[in-house]
C-alpha cells in the first residue's frame, strides 16, 4: 500500500467511476474492490465500500461514503494532454458520459469530480511568463474546452 494515496468520496459508484477511468486513461487501473464487513451509515454489509484504482499513474481510493459530502472543484484531476486530439477524447468521454463543461479547461463526470484537460502548450506559456502567458491566459478565458491551435497562435502574438 502506497504511503499517499488520494481518497475521493462518491455516493455509491466508485466502482463505476474507477472502471471508467481505467478505460478513459491511460496507465489507470482498477485494483481491488472491497465490500463491507457489516452495514454503515450509508450501505449495508456486502455493498461496494472502497474502490482501490490508479487514474493516470495516481493511485487512488474512491469510498462510497454516501450523500453527507459533495464534490466540488477545490478538488480535481490534472490531465496534461499533448495535442488537440487527445485533449479532445478526454474531454468528449468525460463530457460525453453525463459529465457538464465548464470554463478554461475544465468540466465534471457525471459522480461530479472535476477535472482540468490541460494542454501542454498551455502549461508551457504560462510558465514562460511575460507578454507570452498573458496571451495564452487571455485566449484560455475565453474557451470551455481548450483550443490548442488558438493557445498557439496567442503565445506567438
Amino acid at each position: 500500500m502506497a504511503k499517499n494515496t488520494i481518497c475521493v468520496w462518491y455516493d455509491k459508484d466508485a466502482e463505476a467511476a474507477a472502471r471508467f477511468y481505467a478505460a478513459t486513461f491511460p496507465d489507470s487501473t482498477v485494483h481491488a474492490v472491497h465490500r463491507a464487513p457489516g452495514d454503515y451509515p450509508s450501505g449495508k454489509k456486502g455493498d461496494v465500500l472502497t474502490v482501490d484504482f490508479t487514474v493516470a499513474g495516481v493511485r487512488c481510493i474512491g469510498l462510497n461514503g454516501g450523500t453527507a459530502f459533495k464534490q466540488t472543484e477545490a478538488f480535481s484531476f490534472q490531465i496534461a494532454t499533448e495535442d488537440q486530439a487527445e485533449t479532445d477524447r478526454y474531454w468528449n468521454a468525460i463530457v460525453g458520459n453525463g459529465g457538464q463543461e465548464s470554463m478554461c479547461g475544465w468540466c465534471k463526470d457525471k459522480w461530479g469530480v472535476s477535472w482540468q484537460i490541460t494542454p501542454r502548450t498551455l502549461t508551457e506559456a504560462m510558465a514562460a511568463g511575460g507578454d507570452e502567458a498573458k496571451r495564452a491566459f487571455d485566449a484560455m478565458m475565453t474557451m470551455k474546452k481548450i483550443d490548442v491551435a488558438a493557445i498557439d497562435k496567442a503565445r506567438r502574438g
